[in-house]
C-alpha cells in the first residue's frame, strides 16, 4: 500500500539510506507509534540515541525552557549552558577539555587533528601517521573515513587523508607491526560496534595503551556508540581502568539533539589545538549544551548507569537461552546494553522485517548480526517482551 510521506520524502531526498517502510509519529517511553498509531517496541534507541527513551518530561522541558531564552550564539562568547556542560563531561570523564561538536564523526576530526597537532608540536612535521583498526567505523567525512577499516566505504572516495595503516583488533602483536618512527597515533573503538558488537578484550587495550606510553603515542578511543553508559560504565573505557589521551562521543551525549564532543586528557589538553586551529559555528550552542547538561542530571537521578548493569545482565542472559536453543545463532557479543547475536545461514533482513511486523525494531551490526542497542530505561519485562517477539521472527 502507497504512503504519501514516503513517496514525498523520496521524490524529495537524496536516495543514500535504504529506510524501512514506516513513517514513525511520537515516541513514549521505550515505545514508538507510526502514523498509522502501529506500537513497536524500540530496542534501537535511534542508533543508542535515545537512552533516556522517548518524550522524558525533564528533559523535553529543559529544551523548552532554553528555547525561549537562547539556542544560538556563536562560539565567540560564552554561554551558561555551555560551562555547565562542559562541566559534567569533565567530571563524567575524569578527563581535562572538552569541545563540542555537531556529531560523532566531527568529533573524531577533531581528535585527529589533535594527535597530528600533538605530534607536529613536539616531533616535527614527518611522524603524522595514524594506526587504526580492520572492521572499524569512525564516520563518513574524509577524514573519520579514512580510519574506517572497511573498504566497502572508502574505495568510492579514495585518495583519502594519507599515512593510515590498519591494525587488527584484538590482536595486539597487528597493532606493534603498523607501528614505525613516523606513527603519531592509535584511534579505536572500546567496543566495535558496526563491525560486528565487538569489545576489545582488557589484555589488548591495556597493551597498546602500554605502547602508546612507550612511544609517546596518542591514545583516541571511540565512545560514541558504546559510552554515556550503554556498556555499564558512564565510559566504556573505565571498565579497563585505561585512560585515552583524546576521547570522543556524541549520540547520547544528547540524547536527540545533534552534538557530540572530543574530550581531551591532561598529555594533550595544553599541548595540542591552540586558538585558531579548530572550529565550528554551531557546535556547542545554548541549546545542545542545555540538553547534555540535562541528560548528565538525569542520568545521575535515575541511576542510569547502575541500571544498566543490572537490566544488561539480564538482557545478556536471555540472550545467551537464544544461542543454546537456536543452531541458526552463532554467538553472543557485547556488554550491558550494547549486544549483537551472531547469525548463520539466515538472512538477516528478513528476521529485521519480520520484526517490525511483530512491532519490534531491531537493528543490524555488519552483514550478519543483530544489534540490541535499546534506550537504556529498559526494563526486565520489556526484555521478555522483546524475546517473545524475536522469537516470533525466527
Amino acid at each position: 500500500m502507497s504512503n504519501p510521506y514516503i513517496e514525498e520524502a523520496e521524490e524529495a531526498i537524496l536516495h543514500t539510506y535504504n529506510r524501512y517502510q514506516i513513517v514513525l509519529d511520537r515516541g513514549e517511553g521505550v515505545h514508538l507509534y507510526d502514523v498509522n498509531g502501529k506500537e513497536y517496541l524500540d530496542f534501537a534507541a535511534g542508533i543508542a540515541v535515545q537512552s533516556l527513551g522517548y518524550n522524558n518530561k525533564e528533559y523535553t522541558q529543559a529544551l523548552k525552557d532554553q528555547i525561549d531564552k537562547l539556542t544560538h550564539i556563536s562560539n565567540l562568547y560564552y554561554s551558561v549552558p555551555m560551562a555547565e556542560a562542559a562541566e559534567k563531561v569533565k567530571k563524567a570523564s575524569r578527563l581535562e577539555k572538552v569541545f563540542f561538536t555537531n556529531s560523532g564523526t566531527e568529533a573524531i576530526e577533531g581528535a585527529l587533528k589533535v594527535a597530528r597537532k600533538y605530534s607536529y608540536a613536539k616531533y616535527g612535521e614527518d611522524r603524522y601517521e595514524i594506526v587504526a583498526m580492520n572492521h572499524s567505523f569512525h564516520g563518513r567525512s574524509l577524514g573519520a573515513l579514512s580510519v574506517t577499516g572497511n573498504e566497502k566505504y572508502r574505495k568510492p572516495f579514495e585518495p583519502l587523508i594519507g599515512g593510515v595503516r590498519f591494525a587488527d583488533y584484538n590482536d595486539l602483536e597487528s597493532v606493534k607491526s603498523q607501528v614505525n618512527e613516523k606513527t603519531c597515533a592509535i584511534i579505536l573503538e572500546t567496543v566495535q560496534g558496526e563491525g560486528g558488537i565487538y569489545p576489545a578484550t582488557e589484555e589488548f587495550l591495556k597493551g597498546v595503551k602500554a605502547l602508546c606510553e612507550e612511544k609517546d603515542l596518542i591514545l583516541i578511543l571511540d565512545e560514541i556508540q558504546c559510552g554515556m553508559g550503554r556498556t555499564g560504565y558512564m565510559f566504556a573505557w573505565q571498565e579497563y581502568g585505561v585512560e585515552p589521551d583524546v576521547m570522543t562521543c556524541a549520540k547520547a551525549l544528547g540524547c536527540g539533539v545533534p552534538v557530540g564532543a572530543f574530550v581531551l586528557g591532561k598529555k594533550v589538553a595544553d599541548a595540542s589545538l591552540a586558538p585558531g586551529d579548530h572550529g565550528t559555528t554551531y557546535g556547542g550552542n545554548p541549546f545542545v549544551c542545555a540538553a547534555v547538561s540535562k541528560v548528565f542530571d538525569l542520568y545521575e537521578k535515575e541511576q542510569i548507569v547502575d541500571h544498566v548493569k543490572k537490566v544488561g545482565g539480564y538482557l545478556e542472559q536471555k540472550l545467551n537461552a537464544l544461542v543454546e536453543k537456536y543452531d541458526f545463532l552463532k554467538e553472543r557479543r557485547g556488554k550491558g546494553l550494547i549486544q549483537g547475536l551472531e547469525v548463520e545461514g539466515r538472512p538477516i533482513g528478513e528476521i529485521v522485517n519480520r520484526g517490525l511486523e511483530e512491532g519490534l525494531i531491531i537493528i543490524t551490526a555488519g552483514s550478519n548480526v543483530l544489534r540490541f542497542v535499546p534506550p537504556l530505561v529498559v526494563t526486565e519485562a520489556d526484555v521478555d517482551e522483546m524475546i517473545a517477539k524475536l522469537e516470533k521472527c525466527f
